[in-house]
This record gives C-alpha cells, sequence and structure tokens, in this order.
C-alpha cells in the first residue's frame, strides 16, 4: 500500500554555488555521500543535486516534508548495480518508523541544470 508520493526538482547551480561555501555541503550530505560525489567533479556535483532533491521528495512523500530532523541524516547511495536507495539515521529514521512504512522507492535523473527525484514509501 503506498502511503505517498514525493517530487523534487533542484537547480544544479545551486548545488555549484554550494561548492564554495565552507561547511554547506556537510549541513546537507552525510560524509558517506560527499566522499562518493566530490572527487567526480562536476558529474559529483550532479549526483549531490539529485540527492538532496531525494530527500525534499521523501520528507514530501511522509506528508511533513523535512520537520524535526536533519537532511543529512538521509544518505542517498547506490547498490552495485547502480540502483539508488535511502540509509536513514536518527529522527529521519524515527519518523519514517511512525508513519508505519516499510519500503522506500527512489528514481534519480539529473540534466546539465536539473536534478529531479521522485520518492515512493509504501507500508
Amino acid at each position: 500500500m503506498i502511503l505517498g508520493i514525493g517530487l523534487d526538482v533542484v537547480s544544479v547551480d545551486r548545488l555549484r554555488r554550494w561548492k564554495h561555501i565552507p561547511g554547506l555541503f556537510e549541513r546537507f550530505f552525510s560524509p558517506k555521500e560527499l566522499d562518493v560525489a566530490l572527487p567526480r567533479g562536476e558529474v559529483g556535483i550532479l549526483s549531490l543535486a539529485a540527492r538532496f532533491a531525494a530527500k525534499e521528495a521523501f520528507g514530501k512523500a511522509l506528508g511533513g516534508g523535512i520537520r524535526g530532523f536533519a537532511l543529512k541524516e538521509i544518505a542517498v547511495m547506490n547498490d552495485k548495480y547502480g540502483k539508488p536507495y535511502m540509509v536513514l539515521e536518527g529522527k529521519a529514521k524515527e519518523a519514517f518508523r511512525a508513519s508505519g512504512a516499510s519500503v522506500i522507492h527512489i528514481s534519480l535523473t539529473h540534466e546539465h541544470d536539473n536534478a529531479l527525484a521522485v520518492v515512493v514509501i509504501e507500508r
């Protein structure tokens, strides 16, 4: 049973600007996400933009937005085949469990200007 669907779009230029603001990436992304993305240069920025969109879409799918937890408590990673998945920690994990949800589906895409994500949460 689907509990919620979230969709978000992020301007990639926004993340390009963040790159030059000390500590801002660390505010929104887990160390593991940054370790994977930042060495990849421009492709890594596209990846982070899509991951930021996924975090926002997750909040929309939960129905309450991003309240009560930090975005860096949500890590968007890829399995060995490239399929994205979410790792929740802290208050984000608590909010997910409290919603009665059990499964998260994610789809990410990006181009030069925009990154998009769709998140479906199921019970």
